[in-house]
């Protein structure tokens, strides 16, 4: 399995993923129920943009933390305004006692997670009784081609990471997702698609980010020897035509917004 690799990609990560993972922001922290006085845990913060979201709703009197694996992704968030608190956790072995926090939040990262449903029971684990946990992940790759392109012709030229490449679209059938949170025990599921639209001014702009690593198939990508790049890229940009609105390159990207309440035990 492929690990997150974003150690030394955090600033090209802001300007692929974290430009547009900001436009599914209101939606994931409204489905988490965040109040006034809240303390929040954002899993997988990467470069915190979702925790100062929350942070914005809990308030003054309350507290947001960031947790991510990467210390780089971290030392991002830490940069940014905001009133957060960051820390360095496994989401699948959460550094939080049982019951402490208000609300949890994923911003397109539980995908990712080597054992999904490990880390929803984690969520639920530090989720206090009657709350709410909320994460956003990618559909899949027909309804994202965003990334579903990139990834899938990186999957034809490394065969033998496929399934590993093809993972930020995982998670995308709605019927597995809620399998998922519900099988973690939460209660009151549901799974919401949220399309919004993400452009390009041009190819060259979409490009830069992957070209720098800005994700770990990105990152992959540039291990690639320079013939392979040239064949990958051609053939991103092919595949990317019915896109193309003169120069700009515009998607319809649909994310899935799952949610789910800790009511008592199971």
């Amino acid at each position: 399995m492929l690990q997150p690799s974003f150690d030394t990609t955090a600033a090209a990560y802001d300007r692929r993923i974290g430009r547009w993972s900001r436009l599914y922001i209101p939606s994931l922290v409204a489905a988490a129920r965040i109040c006034p006085g809240d303390r929040v845990l954002d899993v997988a913060t990467g470069t915190g943009e979702a925790a100062i979201a929350a942070a914005a709703l809990a308030g003054p009197g309350g507290r947001v933390v960031g947790s991510d694996i990467s210390l780089p992704m971290l030392s991002a968030a830490r940069s940014k305004t905001g009133g957060i608190l960051v820390a360095a956790m496994d989401a699948l072995a959460l550094a939080c006692q049982d019951e402490s926090v208000d609300a949890v939040i994923c911003q397109l990262g539980l995908m990712l997670f080597p054992d999904a449903a490990r880390g929803l029971r984690e969520f639920r684990r530090v989720l206090r009784d009657g709350r709410w946990m909320a994460a956003c992940v990618w559909s899949v790759p027909e309804r994202a081609p965003f990334i579903g392109i990139f990834d899938d012709v990186m999957g034809r030229h490394v065969p033998d990471k496929r399934e590993e490449i093809m993972a930020s679209t995982s998670l995308g059938d709605r019927r597995r997702l809620h399998d998922l949170v519900a099988g973690a025990g939460f209660r009151e599921v549901s799974v919401t698609p949220v399309t919004q639209q993400i452009a390009f001014a041009t190819f060259a702009e979409y490009w830069e980010p992957i070209a720098a690593g800005g994700s770990t198939t990105a990152a992959l990508y540039r291990d690639l020897p320079e013939a392979a790049r040239t064949s990958v890229r051609t053939e991103v940009r092919t595949r990317m035509q019915s896109h193309f609105l003169g120069e700009r390159l515009v998607f319809e990207t649909e994310a899935l917004l799952a949610a789910g309440r800790k009511q008592g035990n199971v």
